[in-house]
């Protein structure tokens, strides 16, 4: 499994794909978080999900924007959104083969 973080709108996918082109990606992790937590379910319940998918298929490719990067948010629920994406994330990059980091369009290898 591969990670890929990184800024909004930095070309994580278009890399993901001439990098990684035959393999699944799963892009916007971030998003899947916020939308699985608007509808009710734990930190607990996402990580069993992700675990699964992940064990479904070992090579998948996960992108996600960075989201500990800025400004803490205002509300409670953005604050929560942001550190359970953070934490699954660092829990992923704990498993992944190799995690990279996109700017500008270029990749960095960090594991």
């Amino acid at each position: 499994m591969i990670l890929i973080i990184g800024g909004s709108y930095q070309n994580k996918y278009e890399w993901a794909k001439a990098h990684y082109g035959g393999k699944e990606i799963w892009n916007s992790f971030h998003l899947f978080v916020k939308n699985s937590l608007s509808q009710g379910k734990t930190p607990e319940e996402i990580k069993t999900e992700v675990q699964e998918r992940i064990k479904g298929n070992p090579s998948l490719i996960i992108i996600s924007d960075e989201t500990g990067c800025g400004v803490v948010p205002f509300t409670e629920e953005d604050r929560n959104y942001r550190e359970v994406t953070g934490r699954l994330l660092c829990h992923i990059a704990e498993q992944a083969e190799n995690v990279f980091r996109i700017t500008c369009g270029i990749g960095q290898k960090i594991k």
